[in-house]
């Protein structure tokens, strides 16, 4: 299973029901601690007055960088399903290609890229249109998942967990090619698979349903450690 398999994307997110199942197994970090924490923090550094979100989902964190920064949030997918939803909620939200982004050069403070650069490729046609919409000295925060992440529940199948194109291992060099400064923030996150039901539905929502069954029917609930990551990168002045 490739992430940024063209196909496979235009599947994952034909409608929110995969989406839905998997954020419905995270826990809360402790304050100030998950990776949507951090990413505001990055935020709020630079003052924004205008941000870019690529791959915006269901338009959650759209709402809450609106209310918490008091800024212009223009949130973008390439989903027909996840803008209607975002905008159902209130938030402006545009149906766009993050490779083909609908905007002028230099438009924006920051563009926010959560857990979304692992399904776009060519990944440097991405970062080109990153660069490109920012304004000198803007900031570009991404977040992903690396190698480890969910390893309990893979090895509870006995798989391997294989490596997002654009993950917590490899991201900072990636967009160290097109940005002046790149920081990376490792978070620990944990997901509860309360039983094998869960866990089932978890897997079927990433079209993994061939593994279901091979979980155990013991041992629920499951806990399994995530291995996320912020990126802060910025363009020169």
């Amino acid at each position: 299973m490739r992430l940024n398999d063209g196909d496979y994307v235009s599947k994952q997110y034909l409608t929110t029901s995969n989406l839905n199942v998997r954020t419905s197994v995270w826990q809360a970090n402790l304050p100030g601690r998950s990776p949507q924490d951090l990413a505001i923090k990055a935020l709020r550094e630079v003052e924004p007055r205008r941000i870019l979100e690529i791959g915006s989902g269901t338009g959650y964190f759209a709402l809450r960088m609106t209310e918490e920064l008091g800024c212009e949030v223009i949130a973008t997918d390439s989903s027909a399903a996840m803008t209607a939803t975002s905008l159902a909620q209130g938030v402006r939200s545009i149906l766009a290609d993050a490779r083909f982004l609908p905007f002028i050069g230099a438009g924006f403070d920051a563009v926010v890229a959560a857990w979304m650069l692992y399904h776009v490729s060519p990944l440097d046609q991405a970062s080109r249109e990153i660069g490109r919409v920012l304004r000198p000295g803007g900031r570009l925060v991404a977040i992903t998942n690396g190698r480890k992440h969910l390893a309990e529940l893979w090895s509870a199948v006995e798989t391997e967990p294989s490596e997002p194109a654009f993950s917590g291992e490899n991201g900072s060099s990636l967009l160290r090619t097109l940005f002046a400064n790149v920081q990376q923030h490792d978070v620990s996150t944990r997901a509860i698979f309360e039983n094998k039901a869960t866990a089932a539905a978890y897997l079927s929502s990433v079209d993994r349903a061939d593994l279901v069954e091979d979980l155990p029917d013991s041992g629920w609930p499951l806990s399994a450690n995530g291995a996320s990551a912020v990126l802060v990168a910025d363009t020169a002045r």
